[in-house]
């Protein structure tokens, strides 16, 4: 057993030997090196069509900036919001049709906000809430509002500026 423990030491050393000569063996060979792992990521190629396609479907309404929209006015509640974590953006609505943005980064120690309940804009690390009106801090310990972010409301379309 000693033996073949060795071996496939030995063998997975000499694969890692290999992967590092060839990645470090001129720029040549890594560029072959990502082609490699780029065929595989075909498949990943073929899901972002299908992110257009969804894209696709909510455009109908007009984006100026052409940025694919972040929700519809219907999926913001009236005295709530709703946060989009990939976009680092918080869409707010305290009262009926009048919507608000802000970032979605807490302003005490960067940790992204996580959900709008009860009028605030709640962070999870360490409890600071921002008021939907404004963003202006509710409860500590941030010590500075949530930066506003500028957004376009066209018909039912919410889309970042």
């Amino acid at each position: 057993m000693t033996s073949s423990a060795t071996n496939r030491r030995t063998v997975l050393f000499a694969a890692a030997a290999l992967t590092t000569g060839c990645g470090s063996d001129g720029g040549g060979d890594g560029g072959t090196t990502t082609s490699a792992p780029a065929t595989p990521s075909a498949p990943a190629t073929s899901a972002t069509p299908e992110t257009p396609a969804t894209s696709a479907t909510t455009p109908a309404s007009p984006t100026p900036t052409g940025a694919p929209p972040l929700a519809t006015t219907s999926e913001i509640p009236v005295g709530g919001g709703t946060v989009f974590a990939e976009a680092k953006v918080v869409v707010t609505q305290p009262t009926a049709g009048e919507f608000k943005a802000f970032s979605a980064i807490c302003t005490h120690q960067g940790c992204l906000v996580n959900k709008v309940a009860d009028g605030t804009i709640d962070c999870p690390c360490h409890g600071s809430k921002y008021r939907i009106a404004d963003g202006s801090v509710a409860a500590g310990p941030a010590p500075r509002p949530l930066p506003a972010e500028q957004i376009n409301v066209s018909g039912e379309s919410i889309t970042l500026a």
